[in-house]
């Protein structure tokens, strides 16, 4: 349920409605809009019929939310948010490209790396610590040694940090280095997970799951608002389908779809979704030019020798001629790069 505020709705009254419906056993959620403030309640709404908000100063009208997930919608927060990672804003005008090797491997890689995707324009590096492997005998990652090569690298260079939390136990250790924490496609429903991560003070870059649906992906992202953690960017990095040719099938088609049903910004991984580094630039111009908020882009100076997903890494070179062209498609959708 949505409680729309009047335009004129004193913080009293609002303070007041909001100790109200916690009275009632029901969780509000405050969101101060452009225009006017809503509030959105969690819970069984049968309290409300003893007691109808209606009538409470400062409301304007009392809405029902038909869509399962109610905080993501846009109906909640019809403005589109913008999620600050540090002085890094995802969701504005600028496009954000988050850049560097799929796994942390030494600390020498990892500073070149983030050294060039600097120069070539990322305000972010990405890299896994933590590594969800297919295989058990993989390379599994680092751990808290590739965290503070993270943490070191973004400090020499300016970068922000975002990387991925695979286990409830690390998430203060994760805190501890990143700037953002990472859910990946294989957690998108550890919803145990998901709730810790909700109650972190950090933003949170959640990735859509292999074979999720848009509702399943929106969904999984409630779970992170209903803890209280507003600060979340969605990324579609690929699904499963028949398709052969690309690791996955990247649903470019998802970008305005979840923008037309969320307020969430949403940022596109062509990399992981094609498998093959050749077509990550012509699918990061195309993600660029449905309204993706951001683009996370694999980048490596020696694929050929990568720990993991070296055939879909760029060279910084290779980066840096991505960056240029992806720019020019920014420009002609009123963006900036």
């Amino acid at each position: 349920m949505i409680i729309v505020l009047k335009p004129n709705a004193t913080k009293k009254q609002i303070a007041h409605l909001v100790e109200k419906i916690k009275a009632l056993g029901l969780k509000p959620m405050v969101s101060t809009g452009v225009e006017r403030t809503i509030v959105g309640v969690i819970g069984s709404e049968d309290a409300l019929r003893v007691q109808p908000l209606e009538v409470f100063p400062g409301v304007e009208k009392v809405m029902p939310v038909l869509k399962p997930y109610k905080l993501v919608s846009r109906e909640f927060k019809p403005e589109a948010s913008v999620v600050a990672v540090g002085g890094v804003k995802i969701g504005g005008k600028h496009v954000v490209v988050m850049a560097g090797p799929c796994s942390v491997e030494n600390r020498q890689m990892l500073m070149s790396t983030a050294r060039a995707v600097r120069q070539a324009g990322a305000q972010m590096l990405r890299g896994g610590a933590f590594k969800p492997r297919t295989s058990p005998y993989s390379f599994q990652g680092l751990g808290e040694e590739g965290l503070k090569y993270l943490r070191e690298a973004a400090d020499a260079t300016g970068l922000k940090v975002v990387t991925e939390l695979m286990d409830v136990r690390d998430v203060e250790l994760v805190e501890k280095y990143a700037d953002m924490i990472q859910l990946g496609a294989r957690n998108m429903q550890n919803f145990e997970l998901l709730k810790e991560a909700g109650q972190s003070h950090k933003p949170v870059l959640l990735k859509r799951g292999l074979s999720a649906t848009v509702t399943e992906f929106l969904l999984a992202a409630e779970y992170l608002l209903s803890q209280g953690n507003f600060n979340v960017v969605l990324c579609e990095r690929g699904i499963r389908s028949f398709e052969d040719q690309t690791r996955f099938t990247l649903d470019l088609s998802a970008v305005p779809v979840i923008k037309a049903l969320s307020h969430l910004p949403v940022v596109v991984d062509p990399s992981h979704a094609t498998g093959h580094w050749e077509y990550v630039e012509p699918m990061a111009k195309a993600a660029v030019a449905a309204g993706a908020d951001g683009l996370m882009i694999e980048v490596h100076p020696n694929p050929e020798t990568a720990f993991s997903d070296g055939p879909e890494s760029l060279l910084p070179g290779k980066f840096a001629a991505l960056m240029k062209e992806v720019k020019k498609v920014a420009k002609t959708v009123g963006r900036t790069l």
